[in-house]
């Protein structure tokens, strides 16, 4: 958590802490002071909490980015009436501001539809529509690498609400085995938008000719699980070869995966990920904590039953 107490501190927000961890006492300051701040790695949470800040901070908060992460906050302020300005990788905001209120329709969580996405593309003979998902480009980036390794993803119905894009997604099975290795490669720039994809991406990128390659990715340690760790090491249990950087992973394909007991870590995205995989797998899997995948997807299981030809 010290990467949120360190820019709140500077702003006049006293916090208390464990060694930089929760749980945190926040004490408020009736007057915050605006900051321009680098953000050490791309992060949305970190970015939104010092825009939120500086709604009430008295002059220009400004966030710098090392590359563009997703940007949920600024185009909501900018729907409910707080402009914010974004210029390269500079992001700005000038307090005191108060948002004004409105109807909003939610889309769906494309990141939660990431998973039936790529379970439709890996097993052949799948036709899925999703109806009504968001399609906000710095979250929806992993449909353009699903693409590019051959999945038939087309989007229709595009509208837009307080500046964010929805429509439908539909899926037809299929894979290309010979993407290039650019294209095999995640890296650089491309990582802060497919932040939350890599784990079920490297399942994926586990039945391409050549495999996939993912560095610059070590914001993945730092999540609900270490999400490297967990990838590689039970990716190794249905069979892959797995390579394992500070930074990413390389996992060899394609490879036939088989059924084995894989550990969630309590990470939902971890859960369904290897939910993809044990799809694709040859006999039974399970995977033990799967239940955490309520953190973010209650009804996850109960929804890919309902999807499944058997």
């Amino acid at each position: 958590m010290r990467r949120i107490i360190e820019p709140l501190e500077l702003m006049g927000t006293k916090i208390e802490s464990t060694d930089g961890r929760a749980p945190l006492k926040v004490h408020g300051s009736a007057k915050l002071t605006p900051i321009n701040y680098k953000l050490p790695v791309a992060s949305a949470q970190v970015k939104s909490a010092i825009l939120f800040a500086g709604l009430n901070a008295t002059g220009r908060t400004t966030v710098i980015e090392t590359s563009p992460s997703r940007d949920h906050t600024e185009r909501l302020f900018n729907g409910f009436g707080v402009p914010v300005r974004t210029h390269d990788l500079s992001i700005v905001i000038d307090g005191p501001a108060r948002l004004s209120g409105g109807r909003i329709t939610i889309p769906g969580d494309v990141s939660s539809a990431a998973y039936f996405v790529a379970a439709a593309m890996v097993l052949p003979g799948s036709d899925l529509t999703i109806e009504r998902v968001g399609l906000n480009p710095t979250r929806a980036k992993y449909l353009e690498v699903l693409r590019s390794w051959g999945a038939e993803i087309s989007v229709t119905d595009v509208q837009s609400d307080r500046n964010e894009p929805f429509g439908t997604i539909r899926v037809s099975g299929g894979i290309n085995r010979n993407a290039s290795e650019t294209e095999r490669t995640l890296s650089g720039a491309q990582i802060p938008a497919l932040i939350d994809e890599l784990p079920l991406l490297t399942v994926v990128g586990s039945q391409m000719e050549g495999g996939i390659q993912i560095r610059d990715a070590a914001e993945l340690r730092h999540k609900e699980s270490d999400r490297l760790a967990t990838t590689a090491l039970n990716l190794r249990a249905m069979g892959a070869e797995v390579e394992e950087f500070a930074d990413g992973l390389f996992v060899s394909g394609p490879v036939r995966l088989r059924g084995a007991l894989v550990d969630s870590h309590s990470d939902h995205r971890i859960a369904m990920a290897f939910s993809v995989a044990a799809l694709l797998a040859e006999g039974e899997t399970q995977i033990a904590g799967s239940e955490c995948v309520a953190i973010s997807f209650p009804e996850f299981y109960e929804l890919l039953d309902s999807l499944a030809v058997r």
